[in-house]
């Protein structure tokens, strides 16, 4: 009679010798799903942003253009980088590289305008350069918003034992998007006083 219950203790230690490491398994893929599935969701929203981006770019130009027209250098190089930036769909370090070369582009046209104080006094330049820094200001939200969940499952994806999962998904490191900050909102130069 003591044969059955000496074995009862054998079978529920094998039990759990055998569900656990199971159970760990699918918990630890069904985070790596859903930190994928972040990630998708967080690369949308930076998306979306950036096409507003783009969508005000050309309104940015034409109001310049209007005060600065012999500026047509500056005029060409945001042009060629919209254009650039809008047709790359690659990776999510190509796009940073991408948006980089339109930042750098726009920074220089802010930096012509400031050359121009009617033109920074002109109520539909505010207007647009008030959009472009709501728009960067959610940009910056939404990359730091990936980039956490970029950071999160690489991690997950680097630490042991987890890593033995991602392995066997087929999972790769998450690029981080780095882009240039726009720098839409310069502060003022005040002149040194007398003395």
């Amino acid at each position: 009679m003591n044969a059955p219950t000496s074995l009862s203790p054998l079978l529920a230690v094998g039990f759990f010798a055998l569900v656990t490491p199971l159970l760990w398994y699918i918990v630890t893929r069904n985070r790596f799903v859903r930190l994928q599935n972040m990630m998708r969701e967080s690369w949308s929203n930076i998306d979306v942003l950036l096409k507003r981006r783009y969508d005000l770019i050309p309104n940015l130009v034409e109001t310049v253009k209007g005060y600065a027209a012999h500026e047509q250098q500056v005029f060409e190089a945001v042009a060629k980088a919209r254009e650039q930036a809008v047709a790359d769909v690659g990776s999510v370090g190509h796009q940073a590289q991408t948006e980089s070369e339109l930042v750098r582009a726009l920074n220089q046209l802010l930096v012509r305008v400031e050359a121009y104080p009617e033109l920074k006094a002109s109520v539909h330049y505010l207007a647009l350069q008030n959009e472009l820094t709501n728009t960067e200001d959610r940009i910056a939200a939404a990359r730091r918003f990936f980039n956490a969940n970029v950071r999160d499952f690489n991690l997950l994806l680097e630490s042991f034992p987890s890593a033995m999962v991602g392995s066997s998904m087929g999972l790769r490191p998450a690029e981080f998007f780095e882009i240039e900050e726009l720098h839409v909102r310069l502060a003022p130069t005040v002149a040194p006083g007398p003395r």
